[in-house]
């Protein structure tokens, strides 16, 4: 597939690195040749330095035959105008666009091929609220992906000691949980991986990731360590974007404080925001996190647009006796500094973004992919289609399925009718279940280069057509 990527930035440049290691044609335009050279230092992929909504300059890149085109500079403007341009001029077929600002991302009817002409709107600021906001309302995960609109997921957990069934063998977990059907679909072990199987013995400090239906998922991080109380108390440091749509998403359940540093910012989010107390203050000031009863606080979430300041401030609201601190951390040496200190979870907004981007990219019927491990990984969701002539997956059991070394499915959401309503079934991946046509498939894949196989496995053959 021939791509081409407006900006390289930490998304653009980890998109590339992501893209250009599956066989695709990738050029990237920046206006800044440091970052295109910082590139090409890493990846074999064509770079055009110039702005990235001008057409000769989309011309340079090769606009005119592009499969594909993403626009994830940090203005959103420009991203709007090269979709517009890549529409008009050269009808590109498949356009991406990055757009920040709520405004323009929310507009109904500001989107289609008779008005802005983007196929897909990415933002970012909203993929990392709902990524957080997931692990605050999952008390003890590490990640938290949704499949299937939220109906089954796929989390993962730290194994302590005290967890019912850390120290022994897997095959365990359907004695302490009858009623409730899970699947390990990996274990990483000093940074190994390990595809489980029901001997496997868990141990201390292994990170375990199991998929199961969403209402399951507390009575199974409980197996792993002793369970965490229900979140009651947060604190958010920082307004912007990110702050405040997390506000919002969580003012209606939790009782939710906000600090911000700007006065102006702190009687915006006063106005816009119904119940969270603003806070106007320095995220890192002991005074003011002990004055606000830190030590009381069963989150603190720090998304500010500083790293740095976002490290300081949750190490001292650790020290000061937060239950929990989750970090928002752009660079990945910073990521690696934290590791074994006082933050519990890191996130990576370029991570969180990559796997919507995937989506998009990946062949055949993909409708969810989530990037794991660094990239390393992946868990994919894909629609089966096709009956047992056509397609290498329909109509047999899972047992029976050629699948990739390192791959393992995990779960499958069928649907089906219930009089007028359209219900959906939560099956978790057994070998003698069989997988129907429009069933939805979620694989993990522990090495994301076998990925091109899945896609391969699950594609239908032409007298499907």
């Amino acid at each position: 597939m021939k791509i081409i990527i407006l900006g390289a930035g930490r998304v653009g440049g980890t998109l590339a690195t992501h893209l250009s290691s599956e066989a695709n044609d990738i050029t990237v335009i920046d206006s800044e040749d440091g970052r295109l050279r910082s590139l090409l230092d890493r990846i074999d992929i064509g770079v055009v330095n110039g702005h990235a909504s001008h057409p000769e300059v989309l011309m340079q890149a090769g606009i005119e035959d592009a499969d594909m085109l993403i626009a994830v500079t940090g203005i959103d403007e420009i991203n709007m105008l090269a979709c517009q341009i890549a529409h008009s001029l050269f009808r590109t077929p498949t356009k991406i666009a990055r757009i920040r600002a709520p405004e323009y991302a929310s507009y109904e009817g500001l989107y289609g091929d008779n008005a802005m002409p983007v196929d897909v709107i990415i933002s970012p600021e909203q993929l990392v609220s709902d990524h957080i906001s997931r692990l605050v309302k999952q008390p003890g995960a590490l990640q938290v992906m949704d499949f299937a609109k939220g109906v089954v997921q796929l989390v993962a957990v730290r194994a302590y000691f005290g967890g019912p069934l850390v120290g022994q063998e897997l095959r365990y977990i359907r004695q302490h949980i009858p009623n409730i059907d899970t699947r390990v679909a990996a274990i990483y072990r000093k940074n190994r991986a390990l595809l489980a199987s029901g001997n496997t013995v868990i141990e201390a400090d292994d990170e375990v990731f199991f998929i199961a239906a969403k209402e399951d998922i507390r009575t199974v991080v409980s197996e792993f360590r002793r369970a965490d109380r229900p979140y009651k108390r947060i604190i958010i440091a920082g307004g912007g974007n990110i702050g405040m749509r997390l506000a919002r998403q969580l003012e209606t359940q939790y009782s939710v404080k906000i600090i911000d540093n700007n006065a102006a910012r702190c009687d915006y989010l006063a106005e816009n925001l119904n119940n969270t107390v603003v806070l106007k203050g320095n995220a890192s000031d002991q005074e003011l996190l002990t004055a606000e009863n830190i030590e009381d606080t069963d989150v603190f979430l720090c998304v500010t647009n500083s790293d740095e300041a976002n490290i300081m401030s949750s190490m001292l609201a650790k020290k000061l006796g937060a239950h929990k601190v989750i970090t928002l951390i752009n660079k990945h040496a910073y990521v690696d500094l934290v590791q074994f200190s006082d933050i519990d979870i890191t996130v990576s907004p370029q991570q969180v973004t990559i796997g919507t981007l995937l989506t998009h990219v990946r062949r055949g019927d993909i409708v969810n992919v989530h990037s794991l491990r660094r990239g390393a990984a992946e868990a994919i969701e894909v629609v089966a289609h096709g009956d047992e002539k056509n397609s290498k997956v329909v109509g047999k059991a899972i047992e029976d399925i050629d699948l990739p070394e390192g791959a393992m499915i995990g779960a499958i959401v069928r649907e089906y009718q219930d009089k007028d309503e359209t219900l959906q079934e939560v099956l978790i991946a057994h070998d003698d279940l069989i997988i129907l046509s429009g069933d939805h498939v979620i694989v993990f894949v522990v090495d994301k280069r076998y990925t091109r196989d899945i896609e391969r496995l699950f594609q239908v053959g032409f007298t499907f057509f």
